[in-house]
């Protein structure tokens, strides 16, 4: 990709050196347990993803090969949810991170991150394309496997079960409970659970409460807004860390008004 949308919120606050990001790195990290990288060049990659630098991240990281596939891809996931502007150009970067995520599978089968991100670029590809066709494309089954994975390779990936958790809640909204739950083996309980689960091992998250609020009123409609809006509003006051948090929180700002 030649041209990046720059990251709007520039803080050098997220700008670290070694020491710092070294320092700093299993708060930075308590959402997707990805273990501190010993490789220069990967380290120099997850520097530039947490700074918000996404396009040097994604080259940095693919530059040291194998071992910076983790940060290339999760700084493409970020950038293309939050800031490119082309549809077109989204899917086409989530079709890459999911191919890339699979050679890094055959690669690594123990690396947990290689099936998260995989179900993190499936799952954003089949809301691009509208849940209910990646549902009919089998693509459900895929997002939902890749996670599941992550959590057998890594029990506390608090992200993993945000992700489960709105796996669940997305199906049973698009086609209902009983179906749900008898194709992809959905429940309204699991969904819920699998927030807890993330907020109890990451606390601090912001999108862990923008996608439990999103959960509850897909599962639940009207009687869950007053609890939507208090998570929504827990996740505006977050204290972001870096890039990808303050998108995060800047999201849930914005849609507190």
């Amino acid at each position: 990709m030649a041209r990046w949308t720059a990251f709007p919120h520039p803080d050098k606050a997220y700008v670290r050196d070694d020491a710092a990001l070294k320092k700093h790195w299993a708060r930075l990290h308590r959402g997707d347990a990805e273990p501190q990288p010993k490789d220069k060049a990967v380290l120099e990659a997850w520097r530039a993803y947490h700074a918000g630098d996404f396009g040097k991240a994604v080259e940095t990281g693919l530059a040291a090969g194998l071992s910076g596939y983790n940060a290339a891809n999760k700084a493409a996931c970020i950038y293309a949810n939050y800031l490119e502007k082309s549809d077109k150009r989204k899917l086409e970067i989530y079709q890459e991170v999911a191919a890339r995520c699979e050679e890094l599978q055959a690669a690594e089968p123990k690396n947990a991150n290689a099936f998260y991100l995989h179900a993190y670029a499936l799952g954003r590809y089949g809301q691009g394309i509208s849940v209910t066709k990646a549902l009919a494309q089998g693509l459900g089954g895929k997002v939902r496997d890749s996670l599941e994975t992550t959590l057998k390779l890594q029990a506390r990936h608090a992200d993993a079960h945000i992700a489960l958790g709105a796996f669940h809640a997305e199906v049973i909204d698009k086609v209902g409970a009983m179906i749900g739950g008898m194709t992809y083996g959905v429940k309204r309980e699991s969904s819920l659970a699998h927030f807890r689960q993330a907020l109890e091992l990451n606390p601090d998250s912001a999108i862990a409460r923008i996608e439990y609020a999103n959960a509850l009123v897909m599962l639940e409609g009207k009687k869950a807004m007053k609890q939507a809006e208090q998570l929504y509003a827990e996740a505006a006051a977050c204290e972001p860390q870096d890039a990808m948090e303050r998108l995060d929180v800047e999201l849930a700002r914005e849609e507190i008004g």
